[in-house]
């Protein structure tokens, strides 16, 4: 297998290149609309004129070929992690890793692996991401990084690097507004999917040998739950503080106890479906995580690297060190650099004042009591004054089917997305807004918040907690608007009763 891509028939060397040169062709094909624009400049202006705004559009690219960024994250030392340093020597030479690898931590929740150039020649570099590292058990992380240097080692010749960033390139070309054209895209990138997503059971499965394929399920879903976590509660508190020019010094402790509520998990299940199930054009090299727990052997764990998470030795300073970086990105084209320096970010650390967020009043991220910008957006786009008339109209057009033009009203950009998943965005655009106005309605009726963390979580007074954004998800898929006037009629007879 190693230094090709293994997948049923093995695709030959010619094949392998047309691919690579068909999807980069069609990758490139947005970016032909400048080449033109700078012909007819040079047509018009002359020969030289062409040539300087050609080096100019170019620019951008020479400067990553001849000054690289440098490497992301924060550097392990084996004397400073001796711990961290012992499990990944002992997976490597479980996995038959023996090249160099450095091992680096990043403040989101990732593992990668990547080559990178040291003296004397090339090397690995081992990227964990901080979220993992505190909230994995050992032998979970022992999985997920046996996952990534079986990856690396069985996907790492020249073409197979070169299908992948071709295959790459052309999936984001498709979130442009301008995009190549999806009937030449997407059946490229059917095509080739299920070689990656081969590549990726077969790591999943190499992992197993490494650690049992019980422990190597539950990373599975145990990262799956942390990415989307981090990315719909952590992330917005790091933005949201940011603004007021501060930011949460204990990000990670916090965002250690919401992986704890099950209301928190189970959205994060929720919107992880979601998101695969919008990858309408076969976009993504990793199958979902049903597909990957379901092909794992049922086996229990055959290394004992424990049960717990692994500690780090200067775990405060690590975890000061990944929110300050964090929060710098958030700034103006904010990216992370080694040493503490974030380029192209006008936010220096030292700019901002460091919070504890536990200290502060959970409301503080909750959705203030007019519901905000998205109950203003559905109010606006149903021309109604009230939340209650505008949830009405809101219902009214899913009853009638007509509630995507309602949507574009809301989120103008819906028209700019790939029409294959204009709807199903447009229904979480709709669902969103309504959820916005409809719980202060409920709130105000004697309804409370379920937990410290969900802000479309609410208790009833009779102590049922219910999801809105789910209620409302389904509403609007199934067009049935009914459970929706029946929690509003509810809200009214309950706001009654307290008055």
């Amino acid at each position: 297998m190693d230094g090709r891509i293994p997948a049923g028939p093995q695709v030959s060397a010619v094949r392998t290149w047309l691919l690579v040169a068909a999807m980069s062709a069609l990758a490139r094909l947005p970016l032909f609309g400048p080449v033109l624009l700078i012909a007819a400049a040079g047509v018009a202006w002359g020969f030289w004129q062409l040539a300087a705004l050609s080096v100019l559009w170019m620019l951008p690219a020479l400067r990553q070929v001849l000054l690289p960024d440098a490497l992301p994250g924060r550097a392990v030392q084996p004397d400073d992690q001796p711990e961290l340093a012992a499990l990944v020597r002992d997976v490597a030479a479980r996995t038959g890793f023996g090249a160099p690898l450095l091992v680096r931590i990043l403040p989101e929740p990732v593992v990668l692996t990547c080559r990178v150039r040291v003296t004397g020649g090339h090397a690995y570099a081992l990227l964990l991401g901080l979220p993992l590292v505190r909230a994995l058990s050992a032998t979970q992380l022992a999985a997920v990084i046996a996952h990534e240097l079986a990856h690396q080692r069985h996907f790492d010749d020249r073409r197979s690097r070169a299908l992948l960033a071709a295959r790459g390139a052309l999936a984001e070309r498709l979130e442009w507004r301008v995009r190549p054209p999806a009937p030449l895209a997407v059946p490229l990138l059917r095509a080739t999917q299920p070689w990656f997503w081969q590549v990726e059971l077969s790591a999943d499965a190499e992992a197993a040998r490494v650690v049992g394929g019980t422990a190597v399920r539950e990373a599975v879903e145990q990262v799956a739950v942390i990415e989307t976590a981090f990315g719909g509660i952590a992330q917005d508190w790091v933005e949201d503080l940011v603004e007021d020019g501060t930011y949460p010094v204990d990000l990670y402790e916090a965002f250690d106890l919401a992986l704890q509520d099950p209301l928190v998990r189970g959205r994060a299940v929720h919107e992880d479906a979601e998101d695969q199930a919008l990858d309408v054009h076969a976009a993504s090299a990793h199958p979902p995580s049903a597909v990957r727990m379901a092909a794992l052997p049922h086996s229990g764990s055959h290394a004992g690297y424990g049960s717990a998470p692994l500690g780090l030795r200067d775990a405060e300073a690590v975890a000061r060190w990944c929110v300050q970086r964090l929060a710098c990105a958030d700034g103006p084209g904010g990216t992370l650099q080694e040493g503490g320096g974030v380029r192209g970010s006008a936010l220096r650390p030292e700019d901002l004042k460091p919070v504890r967020l536990l200290e502060l009043d959970p409301d503080r991220f909750r959705l203030p009591a007019d519901g905000g910008p998205g109950a203003a957006a559905l109010r606006a786009a149903t021309g109604r004054s009230s939340p209650v008339r505008a949830l009405h109209a809101a219902l009214d057009a899913v009853a009638a089917a007509d509630w995507y033009r309602l949507a574009r009203r809301i989120d103008s950009g819906l028209r700019w997305r790939p029409a294959a998943v204009r709807k199903a965005v447009g229904r979480q655009v709709l669902a969103g807004a309504m959820g916005a106005a409809l719980a202060p309605l409920l709130l105000e009726a004697g309804w409370s918040y379920a937990g410290r963390w969900m802000s479309t979580v609410l208790r009833a007074p009779d102590g049922a907690v219910v999801d809105l954004y789910e209620v409302l998800v389904t509403a609007v898929d199934g067009g049935d608007p009914a459970p929706v006037h029946a929690l509003l009629e509810k809200a009214g007879t309950q706001k009654a009763e307290r008055t």
